[in-house]
């Protein structure tokens, strides 16, 4: 299941810590679906190291959205 998350409108390090705070609440057969309105470098390095996968889709309007999934799963649909 989808659980979507808009930080688009915070200021750093808001971002980042509700992401964090919204992956340790994650069910291990769900998906977080992130609208940023950059891109989260810092946060790519720890998605690694806490065993999660990722894709990032830019919007030349919005910015960007990121799909954050558990390695051990499949991509969502239409982010593989």
């Amino acid at each position: 299941m989808e659980h979507r998350l808009d930080v688009s409108g915070l200021e750093p390090p808001e971002p980042l810590e509700l992401i964090l705070d919204a992956l340790a609440d994650l069910p291990e057969s769900d998906w977080l679906h992130v609208k940023h309105r950059r891109e989260p470098y810092p946060l790519y390095g720890m998605l690694r190291n806490m065993g999660y996968l990722w894709r990032t889709r830019a919007d030349d309007i919005d910015g960007f959205e990121i799909m954050i999934w558990p390695e051990h799963r499949r991509p969502p649909q239409g982010w593989g």
